[in-house]
């Protein structure tokens, strides 16, 4: 079954932004984009490092439309703050629409062999690009790989990117991936791709991370910020600005470790991860499981290309077993020994949605404390209802299953804060202070008086 995928579309309402270095914009007083929740499915896009990144993770994403080239092409894009080069689905043999034209652009470039941008800069993707094909060409090559063996291909390039609609409509030249061949795990042949016309509703993927080939570096953006409404209601993101107007925030500081490390992703929006508490009982868990090792496994990032929240062992394990103490006497434990809902969520339930719409009322809520700040995990979005998944006579109850999952099923190496825990909280990446903010918010209310130039 293909999984569903919940998109959270952005169209422009306002922007300013200002030229700076060699044609790279900047936003001055903040690009400030609705969201709304809808379901699409799309391609999944590539990982940042293999230790931490699977496909199913992307079951859910936020999307952002942007004009590419000139004549400026519509496209949307997977806005990730866990990937770093950006990268477009372009017009290929291998590649189903919708895909960026870049022949009909006339800003478009590939990079060559010899720019700095090749034999430098692109040193910071996990694989490094090549000129070895076709030499012909004379272009830099990216390969990006997947966890499940699928992979893209295709060029290093630049062009100009543009939020629909933004005033003045200033472009930003960006360094992106032009791929080419795009290769699934259900792929039957080897020279196209085997999906249903619904994986590539998405162009491609906007890399927010803090990697120097990012769009948050590329673009010299120092502030963004998001907040995620629940259900159907409408939401924001805000790039850039130094005014933007926000709740009082409690930060964390972000966590950077100078020494390469196999499994410490160095451009992730790391924090410090102290304990986690479900309603008043802080789990026993030692500290030094909250923290990176010596080979950096066991950080704790921020990562908006993932929907739910993972855990390593000794927090999972603690975790499942205070939650189901806890909630015992409000819902009835699934008892299906081997049943993990995509491989990694293994605490689920049974029963009806009436049941569970008035046990969210009462379930104890899960608290991730981190260093300054904490993200509370309340009501209904601790429970997630496994699509197809009916027990009970006549298929009166369905499945549930706790929206935080196991790292190690999920084989990875760190503790990941998705963003439907984020949901109904003002999330500031603040990077010239070097911190994360939260504050709890109504984000459609928040939404709603920004968009129409109201206060906070």
């Amino acid at each position: 079954m293909e999984p569903v995928l919940v998109l959270l579309c952005l169209s422009l309402a306002r922007a300013a932004a200002a030229a700076v270095g060699r044609g790279v914009a900047r936003p001055a007083e903040g690009v400030i984009l609705p969201l709304r929740v809808q379901q699409v499915a799309i391609p999944p896009p590539p990982p940042r490092a293999p230790a931490n990144k699977v496909q199913f993770r992307r079951n859910v994403s936020l999307t952002v439309p942007v004009s590419v080239g000139t004549p400026p092409q519509n496209v949307t894009m997977v806005l990730d703050t866990g990937s770093e080069l950006s990268w477009l689905l372009c017009n290929g043999s291998s590649v189903p629409p919708p895909f960026f034209n870049a022949s009909a652009s006339s800003t478009y470039r590939a990079v060559p062999c010899a720019s700095p941008d090749c034999q430098w800069r692109g040193r910071d993707l996990p694989v490094w690009p090549s000129c070895a094909a076709p030499p012909s060409t004379n272009s830099c090559r990216v390969s990006l790989s997947y966890a499940d063996a699928s992979s893209a291909d295709g060029l290093l390039a630049a062009d100009t990117f543009a939020f629909p609609g933004a005033a003045p409509p200033v472009p930003a030249v960006l360094l992106f991936g032009c791929i080419a061949s795009y290769y699934s795990s259900s792929t039957t042949t080897g020279n196209a791709t085997n999906n249903s016309s619904s994986d590539a509703a998405a162009t491609g993927l906007l890399g927010m991370n803090r990697g120097s080939l990012s769009f948050v570096t590329q673009t010299g953006t120092r502030r963004f910020a998001y907040c995620i409404a629940p259900g159907d209601a409408p939401g924001l993101l805000v790039l850039g600005g130094d005014a933007a107007p926000s709740p009082p925030l409690n930060y964390t500081p972000l966590i950077s470790i100078s020494l390469p490390l196999p499994y410490f992703d160095r451009a992730a929006y790391s924090v410090q991860l102290e304990g986690i508490r479900v309603g008043r009982a802080l789990l026993p868990i030692p500290r030094s499981a909250l923290a990176p090792d010596h080979t950096g496994a066991g950080q704790t990032m921020l990562d908006s290309g993932t929907q739910f929240t993972f855990l390593l062992a000794d927090a999972y394990a603690a975790l499942k077993r205070e939650f189901a103490a806890q909630a015992h006497a409000l819902l009835a434990p699934l008892d299906e020994p081997g049943f993990a809902f995509q491989g990694a969520f293994d605490a689920c339930f049974r029963a009806t949605e009436a049941g569970v719409a008035a046990a969210s009322r009462t379930l104890p809520e899960v608290g991730l404390v981190l260093r300054g700040a904490e993200v509370a995990v309340a009501g209904e979005k601790l429970l997630y209802m496994v699509p197809g998944e009916r027990r009970g006579e006549d298929g009166a109850e369905a499945v549930w299953c706790l929206t935080f999952g196991s790292s190690e099923m999920a084989a990875m190496s760190a503790y990941v804060i998705g963003h439907h825990h984020q949901q109904d909280v003002w999330v500031e990446y603040d990077l010239q202070n070097g911190r994360v903010g939260f504050a709890p918010a109504r984000c459609d209310l928040a939404a709603t008086q920004r968009l129409l130039g109201a206060g906070p």
